[in-house]
Formats: C-alpha cells, sequence, structure tokens
C-alpha cells in the first residue's frame, strides 16, 4: 500500500451572514481541506499510475473528515461536495486525475454519510501561490441548483514543482439567497444521483 507523503495539510472555512444587504439566517458555510503531497512521478512519464490512486483514496476520507470537522456538524449534515488537484510543473495533469477519479470519492462519501451524487471535480496545473477552484454539487442530487458553488483555496507555498494540492470542500448549506429554481434540498430523494 502506498502512502501520501504529506509535506502540510491546511483547512479553510468560510460563513457567509450577510449578502445584498440581506441577513443569511443560519449563514451558509463551506469548509475545504487541502494535504499539499510529493508526487511520486515528477519529473518522468510512468504508464502505471496506481500509487496515486491508492493515494487518492487515502485522501478522500482524511480530507473529506477534517472539512467536515472544520465545519463542525455530523457526516449525515454535510450537503455537497466537491474535490480538486493542482499539480505542480514537474508532474502532469493526468497524475491529478488518478488522485481525484478512481478512488477517491467512496472514502469522502463515507465521510458525508451516503453521496448517491457524482462528486465534481477540477485539475490544473500550477505553482506556489495559485487559486485552486473546487467545485461543488449537492451530495446526493445533482439537479438541486442551489448547491452549483465552488471553493477556492491557495496555499503560498504550494505546489511546489515536484508536489501535488489535494483539496475537497463540504458544504453544510447552498448558496446564499439561491433563486435560480430547480430541485430544493429538501425535495431531494438521493436514489439515482440526479434527484
Amino acid at each position: 500500500m502506498t502512502t501520501a507523503k504529506i509535506r502540510k495539510i491546511a483547512t479553510f472555512m468560510d460563513e457567509t451572514r450577510l449578502e445584498m444587504g440581506r441577513e443569511i439566517d443560519p449563514p451558509t458555510r463551506r469548509a475545504t481541506a487541502v494535504a499539499v503531497i510529493e508526487n511520486p512521478f515528477a519529473g518522468k512519464y510512468v504508464e502505471d499510475l496506481e500509487p496515486l490512486m491508492e493515494i487518492g483514496a487515502e485522501l478522500g476520507g482524511l480530507l473529506g473528515e477534517k472539512a467536515v470537522a472544520a465545519l463542525g456538524i455530523s457526516a449525515s449534515d454535510a450537503e455537497s461536495y466537491g474535490k480538486a488537484a493542482m499539480v505542480g510543473e514537474n508532474g502532469e495533469l493526468e497524475h491529478a486525475a488518478a488522485i481525484l477519479h478512481p478512488r477517491l470519492g467512496a472514502p469522502l462519501r463515507k465521510a458525508v454519510e451516503k453521496g448517491a451524487a457524482l462528486v465534481p471535480s477540477s485539475k490544473k496545473m500550477g505553482g506556489p501561490g495559485q487559486p485552486l477552484d473546487v467545485p461543488l454539487g449537492h451530495k446526493d442530487a445533482a439537479y438541486v441548483r442551489s448547491h452549483f458553488d465552488g471553493m477556492e483555496v491557495r496555499l503560498n507555498d504550494a505546489p511546489r514543482a515536484n508536489e501535488i494540492m489535494v483539496a475537497v470542500s463540504v458544504t453544510d448549506s447552498g448558496r446564499p439567497l439561491p433563486r435560480v429554481g430547480g430541485l430544493k434540498a429538501e425535495e431531494a430523494e438521493g436514489k439515482d444521483g440526479l434527484r
């Protein structure tokens, strides 16, 4: 089993209490947990990316649990989630894909309890201080438009050339003042990941 070589973990949480002069009650809250890891394949082409897939499984649970803890909620109270990765200049986008797609989702779903919907994701290449946008969507029903959102995070010293910055975001609500229609969160059944 491969274990991520983690240089740093950071957690961000924001809470919106006022929007357009209107009080948001309860406030909308989003949290992102970020791990900065060594990229074992930096600077070389490798056909078998299995070690990065294993790291994805490890980080899905770790970062999901940290994001839920930052919100101070139970796993069942999480409403939306997302994932993203930024690869340093000596890596390739496929390294981010290997971490994010095959195995990160199952442990993240466990950390937020259920998670019938696909986990929104993004990947990019970048360097220290560059922002990483983590897309968000309702964890059980993709048609809940009030939860289409994103959270930006950045670390002044990551990712370095031989690193990957991996982020998982969780919310306990949708956007402040949602009014573009669609399925309401309280109407979601969460059976097919869509409704």
